[in-house]
């Protein structure tokens, strides 16, 4: 998010003396991307960050792909993905291409005897059903139903969870996650047709600062395999940062909806993106307002790209049978629409409460074995009357 933060203590000019009250110098961490040429964050440690002491068991979590024809509609139920007391593994890998990873995960409880790390990718949670506070080195931020949590690679992290009723969509990104361009003018700011503005963003705001030393066990994910890393100090030591590269939180229900007299196409939509994939947030909004006009989505086929719809809640006007944490996989080079009815259904509708996470990615998803479990197998079939 390019929108400068300050948090804590910093001295007044970067990369200088600044000391701690007995005289010895804090440690300075540039936390940067893109090779010095994307957004960073300056921190301020009481350790030194770089003191590993032993480096553990190392494991592969790529996901298994399953033998199926990516060329074919499926929808999954996710709320059959089973609750797993650790964070970690509870979360399953649906589907997934060299540039992002889908995962659902039902945690039952939060983060208590590790650090997490993604050194691969951006990661961006969707709570669809829980509450509680992310706890990150650069600061923590609270969350409940709805959120977007977007948590940079490299954030050292921790989840608390309230209860152990937890449901997560979450996109893992090789690309960096960003704001839409079109939203932004070329300060950064965002601009007034954009359906969200800087007010609603949610920065840490909480530092918590340790200045403890023994074993701190990191997990930390490089290349599709999980490293336990046992470091001698707190990761959680900052004292200050400043900058552009930190973790924040979006609302689902912040994001403003754009409407028109006939159907708008779905980049109205859109909340984040990469230049491989795009996020999209379907909310509560009134419908078209054309005399003629036919509020269900028309027709359309994915020449360029997959489509992968995850329903949150409310009533899906376009589709049959669809309920809360099913997933639709559409994928790139066939038509898809509206079912069977949808279309005169929808006609003189004024509005709809749907809410709802779409992720288009222009290279094809893969199906994993995880997905197939909670596949209905016959959903390509759903368009015959």
């Amino acid at each position: 998010m390019p929108l400068y933060h300050k948090l804590g203590k910093i001295p007044p000019k970067r990369h200088t003396q600044f000391r701690k009250p007995d005289g010895s110098l804090y440690s300075e961490q540039l936390f940067g991307t893109i090779g010095f040429d994307g957004m960073s964050t300056n921190s301020y440690h009481e350790q030194r960050p770089t003191q590993v002491k032993e480096i553990k068991k190392q494991y592969s979590v790529v996901p298994k792909i399953a033998k199926a024809n990516n060329i074919q509609s499926y929808r999954f139920r996710g709320f059959q993905i089973q609750p797993e007391n650790d964070y970690l593994e509870s979360r399953k890998t649906v589907l997934t291409n060299s540039d992002c990873s889908i995962i659902l995960a039902a945690p039952k409880q939060s983060v208590k005897d590790y650090f997490y790390k993604n050194t691969d990718a951006d990661e961006l949670i969707f709570i669809h059903k829980g509450s509680g506070k992310l706890r990150t080195h650069l600061g923590n931020i609270d969350f409940k139903y709805g959120d977007y949590l977007l948590v940079p690679r490299g954030i050292i992290h921790k989840i608390d969870f309230d209860t152990e009723d937890n449901r997560l969509f979450i996109v893992e990104s090789h690309r960096p996650i960003y704001t839409p361009k079109k939203y932004r003018n070329w300060f950064g700011q965002l601009l007034e047709h954009a359906p969200y503005c800087e007010r609603d963003i949610r920065r840490p705001e909480e530092l918590e600062t340790y200045n403890e030393t023994g074993d701190f066990l990191i997990k930390v994910k490089k290349q599709g395999d999980i490293i336990e890393m046992v470091y001698a100090s707190h990761p959680f030591d900052v004292v200050g940062y400043d900058g552009f590269n930190y973790p924040y939180a979006f609302s689902i229900h912040d994001f403003e909806p754009i409407t028109g007299r006939i159907h708008q196409p779905p980049p109205v939509h859109q909340t984040f993106e990469t230049d491989a994939f795009v996020v999209c947030s379907f909310v509560p909004r009134l419908y078209d307002y054309h005399p003629q006009s036919i509020p269900a989505p028309y027709n359309h086929s994915n020449i360029d790209s997959d489509e992968v719809l995850y329903y949150v809640d409310g009533d899906f006007m376009s589709r049959n049978d669809i309920d809360a944490g099913h997933i639709s996989l559409h994928p790139a080079g066939i038509p898809h629409g509206p079912h069977p009815g949808a279309t005169e259904r929808s006609i003189g509708k004024t509005k709809t409460d749907e809410l709802a996470v779409m992720v288009d990615t222009f290279k094809p998803l893969m199906v994993t074995e995880e997905a197939m479990k909670i596949a209905d197998g016959d959903y390509y079939k759903s368009w015959l009357e």
